[in-house]
């Protein structure tokens, strides 16, 4: 009986510590912060209680050096170790993996990240080849296979049905429209998708 049930234990215990292990290629999503940009985003694209995000990005593991690669307003698209990525970070984190069928992604992305480090933050969020938003620095990460997918960006508030007042304020700051319907995409919209297994907060 003992070998019975330590057979069907045995199983899921290697599960929950397969969900645990840090692994290449885990999304990081970071919760809302107190910034008037991340609450701007947040309004705008939360589509469940659980994907309140306002920032996405994602882990490398190389040899014995565990990296994060995104693109933050404060930096642009870099590679920062996990540890200082944590400690810069005032909101809870969580994290998604990509399941198994799309794994082979991920050493594609790393050859596309070679390209893309070291470019700044797109802060108009208008598609280009020259800079990237975090949400749009992961899908190109993986373009080459398709596994996210780009929609019309919306600005609307939907408590009020107008375009939101803090993201009008932000592009008569840039001196362009705001670029309502233009293809884009979020930490939030990314964060449903249905190939990301989610793995809980991250501790």
């Amino acid at each position: 009986m003992r070998l019975i049930i330590l057979c069907c234990l045995f199983p899921l215990l290697f599960s929950c510590s397969d969900r645990n292990e840090i692994k290449d290629g885990d999304l990081l999503f970071v919760t809302e912060d107190k910034s008037n940009l991340s609450e701007a985003i947040n309004r705008v694209t939360q589509t469940s209680l659980k994907t309140n995000y306002c920032h996405v990005a994602i882990v490398h593991v190389e040899q014995d050096s565990i990296w994060v690669l995104e693109s933050s307003s404060k930096y642009g698209s870099r590679k920062i170790l996990l540890e200082n990525f944590i400690k810069e970070q005032d909101s809870d984190i969580y994290r998604y993996r990509l399941k198994k069928e799309y794994a082979g992604s991920i050493k594609k992305a790393w050859n596309n990240a070679e390209n893309m480090l070291g470019k700044p933050y797109n802060f108009s969020y208008r598609l280009n080849d020259t800079s990237y938003y975090c949400a749009d620095f992961i899908y190109r990460l993986f373009a080459d296979d398709s596994v996210f997918e780009m929609n019309p960006m919306t600005f609307i508030n939907p408590q009020t049905g107008a375009i939101d007042s803090g993201w009008k304020e932000y592009y008569d700051n840039l001196g362009i429209d705001v670029p309502q319907g233009e293809p884009g995409c979020n930490p939030n919209g990314l964060a449903e998708s249905d190939k990301l297994d989610y793995l809980g907060k991250f501790e």
